[in-house]
Formats: structure tokens, sequence, C-alpha cells
């Protein structure tokens, strides 16, 4: 996959995307000193070129009854593409999983899983997880408190 080549203005628009998405497009015109249409036009290639791969709300997930949140070190028994493609296609059913990451080292998954509470994470691990053909070990960490929530990547400076 071949980066696409990004000049400053490109950088503010993403810049000020990530911080409020919802924005209009005169407000974000104003904001990165375009015309409107100038500016519909950048975001519209910085969509088209995959820079911008979508749109979504930031819900809270306490407030909708999710407190428990965990990450999950996984490793299978097997590394050939048939076991790797059958706990992908897994995982990507398991609505408790909120992302998952291949890893480098000693385990081969990271799962970040969001639950209500304990006894629910007690049923995903169970039911689901080590029920799984080819989970070879599982380590689970819980959140005690989130420091710096996700805000957005390291933009380049130029």
């Amino acid at each position: 996959m071949s980066t696409t080549p990004l000049d400053r203005i490109d950088l503010h628009l993403l810049a000020e995307l990530q911080r409020g998405g919802r924005l209009t497009n005169a407000e974000l015109a104003e904001r990165v000193h375009l015309s409107a249409s100038a500016c519909l036009r950048r975001v519209q290639r910085l969509e088209r070129d995959g820079v911008i791969s979508g749109y979504r709300a930031e819900v809270d997930a306490e407030r909708i009854g999710l407190g428990l949140q965990a990450f999950v070190r996984v490793q299978l028994e097997k590394h050939g593409s048939a076991p790797v493609e059958r706990f992908a296609a897994a995982v990507d059913g398991w609505d408790e999983v909120v992302a998952c990451h291949a890893l480098t080292g000693d385990m081969d998954y990271l799962l970040h899983v969001v639950v209500e509470d304990l006894d629910h994470f007690s049923r995903f691990l169970l039911d689901r997880l080590l029920n799984e053909n080819g989970v070879a070990d599982v380590n689970s960490s819980f959140v005690l408190r989130t420091v710096k929530r996700f805000s957005g990547l390291p933009l380049p400076r130029e």
C-alpha cells in the first residue's frame, strides 16, 4: 500500500477532522483558510484515496452499560493460514471484541474486549474464546482507568 502525498493544507484538514468530524464543510473551510469548494474537493480526494477511511461517533461505553474493559493476549496452537483465518473469522463475529491486533513475540493476538461486567467477561472467555478451536493460551489484563483515550493519529508536521 502506497502512501498519499499530503501537503500542509491536507494535514491541517486531517487534524481538524480528527478533532471534530461533524464540522460542516463551511466551518472546516474557514478553519483551514480555503474556499468551501476547494475544501470540499480536498476532503473528497482524501476520502477517495483512502486517507480518510470513515466517520463515526465516539460512544461512552460506561453510559451504555459497558463498564469493563480488558486486553486479552491470545496464543494459537498452530500458525498456518487455515488456523489464522479461522481465528480471524471467529473474532470478527464477537461483538465484545472492539479491536484485534496480530502481534510479534510470545503471543499472537491482542484483543481489546468491552463488556458489561466480570460475569459477562467470564461468559465471553469460557463460552467463546477458550472454546475456539486452535486457541492454546490466553492472558487477560483488566483496565483500571484510562489515562489517555485515542485522540487521533500523530500527523506529520511540515
